[in-house]
C-alpha cells in the first residue's frame, strides 16, 4: 500500500516500493494498491469527488479508506509513508490482519511540510502516529531511523521495530558511457560534473548546496536535476539562488523536472562528484544509485547516510549539527555550505581519488544492498506475523 508506484515515482519511498514489490513477487503473492492514474501492475485509487477542493491531507485520507475497503481476503498489509499508513491501519481493524509499516521518514522530523499542507500537516502526523503505534511490526530503513522511530513514538514497543535496509538494482543502475542525455540537457561531458538529483524540498538541503556553489571550483559544472518543489516559496528561493550562481559563477545546468530513470543513470555515470546535502535522510537511496553508477559521493553525516557512504572510502561525509531539533536546519549554515564546497573541491581537483571512490562505491552497492536479500528479510518478518 503506497502513494507512488511506476510510472509515478518521484521519491525514495516510491523507488523502494517499486523494487521491493518486484522481488517480493518472486517469493509470495503480492497485490499493490497505489494512488493516482490507472496503471499496469497495481490497483490505483483517487480521492473522493466531494473532497476535490479540500485540504490535500483530507483527500489522501479518503483515498486510504477506499484502499482499505478493497482488501477483503488478504493475509497481511504493508504500508509505506503516511500517505498509505492510515489505509493499512484501517485494513488491520476492518479485516483482522497484521499491519506492517515501513518508516521511510517521520512527520515529526519534517515540520517544513506545514508550509505545504497547512493544517493537513497535523492530519498527516495523526495518520502516521496512529498507524505506527498500532502496527504489528515497523520496518526502519537504517539503524539511525530505528532510533528516530523509537524516540518519536515512545508508546511503541521497541521490540516491534526492525531494521531492513534500502537497496539498489545494481544491474539497472550501472555505469553508462553514453553522452546523448548529457548533450540533450546542455551538459559538457568533457568538464568535471558536480551533480545533485532530488526534489526541491527543505529536507534535501538543496538551498545549502546552492550557497556552497559559490565556493565550488569554477572548472566544474554544477548540474541540478531538481524538480517538484514542495511550495511556491521554496521554488522562488531556488530560482533566486540559481540566478545568483549563474551570474557570479557560471556553469550551472538546472534541469527543472524529475528525469526518467535512464537519464538519471547516465548523468550519475558521468559525475565526478554526486552531492547529497540533506538535513534529514533516514537512508538515502539516491546515494546508492550514485554509487552503483560509479560516482564518488559527498553527503551529509546525518541519519542513515553513514550506513551507505563510507567516509574516505566511497566518498566524503560533511559534518552536520542541527541548530534546531524541530526544523533540523544547520546550526551554522555558512559553515555547512563551506564544508560541502571543501569536500567537493577535494574530489574535483583529484580525479584519480574520485575514481577510486566511485569504484569502491559500486562494489559496496553490488555486494551489500541487493533487493533480493531485502525481500527475503521482509518475507521472514511477514512469516512471524502471518502464514504468507
Amino acid at each position: 500500500m503506497t502513494r507512488e508506484y511506476p510510472p509515478e515515482v518521484y521519491g525514495g519511498a516510491g523507488v523502494h516500493v517499486e523494487y521491493l514489490a518486484r522481488e517480493l513477487a518472486r517469493i509470495v503473492g503480492v497485490e499493490v494498491r497505489c494512488m493516482g492514474a490507472p496503471r499496469d501492475g497495481a490497483l490505483a485509487f483517487h480521492p473522493w469527488e466531494a473532497l476535490v477542493e479540500a485540504n490535500p491531507a483530507l483527500q489522501v485520507m479518503s483515498t486510504d479508506l477506499a484502499m482499505a475497503a478493497s482488501l477483503e481476503g488478504v493475509t497481511l498489509v504493508h504500508s509505506h509513508t503516511w500517505y498509505a499508513n492510515l489505509a493499512g491501519h484501517v485494513a488491520k481493524l476492518l479485516h483482522g490482519v497484521p499491519h506492517v509499516v515501513t518508516s521511510h521518514s517521520l512527520e515529526p522530523q519534517r515540520p517544513w511540510k506545514e508550509e505545504q499542507l497547512g493544517g493537513g500537516y497535523r492530519l498527516s502526523s495523526f495518520c502516521e502516529r496512529t498507524a505506527i503505534e498500532a502496527a504489528d511490526a515497523v520496518i526502519a530503513v537504517s539503524p539511525a531511523m530505528r532510533e528516530d522511530v523509537v524516540a518519536a513514538y515512545p508508546a511503541l514497543d521497541p521490540a516491534r521495530v526492525h531494521v531492513i535496509l534500502n537497496g539498489i538494482d545494481s544491474e539497472q543502475y550501472r555505469p553508462d558511457d553514453g553522452t546523448d542525455v548529457l548533450r540533450r540537457y546542455g551538459v559538457d561531458p568533457e568538464l568535471p560534473i558536480v551533480m545533485f538529483v532530488g526534489r526541491i524540498t527543505r529536507q534535501k538541503g538543496i538551498v545549502h548546496l546552492l550557497e556552497a556553489g559559490l565556493a565550488i571550483d569554477p572548472s566544474a559544472q554544477l548540474v541540478l536535476a531538481a524538480g517538484a518543489p514542495d511550495t511556491e516559496e521554496i521554488a522562488r528561493e531556488m530560482e533566486a539562488k540559481v540566478d545568483r550562481l549563474r551570474a557570479e559563477r557560471g556553469d550551472v545546468v538546472w534541469v527543472e523536472k524529475m528525469l526518467e530513470k535512464e537519464e538519471v543513470i547516465q548523468l550519475l555515470s558521468h559525475a565526478r562528484v554526486f552531492v547529497c546535502p540533506s538535513i534529514y535522510e533516514p537512508l538515502g537511496i539516491v546515494n546508492l544509485e550514485a554509487m552503483a553508477c560509479g560516482a564518488a559521493v559527498v553527503a551529509t553525516d546525518t541519519g542513515g547516510i553513514p550506513e551507505v557512504v563510507v567516509d574516505g572510502e566511497t566518498g566524503l561525509l560533511v559534518p552536520f549539527e542541527p541548530g534546531d531539533a524541530t526544523t533540523r536546519e544547520p546550526a551554522d549554515p555558512a559553515r555547512f555550505a563551506a564544508d560541502i564546497a571543501e569536500r567537493v573541491n577535494a574530489l574535483v581537483s583529484d580525479p584519480a581519488r574520485a575514481e577510486r571512490m566511485g569504484d569502491a562505491g559500486r562494489k559496496r552497492a553490488v555486494e551489500q544492498f541487493s533487493w533480493r536479500t531485502i525481500a527475503e528479510q521482509t518475507v521472514a518478518l511477514y512469516r512471524t506475523l502471518a502464514p504468507v
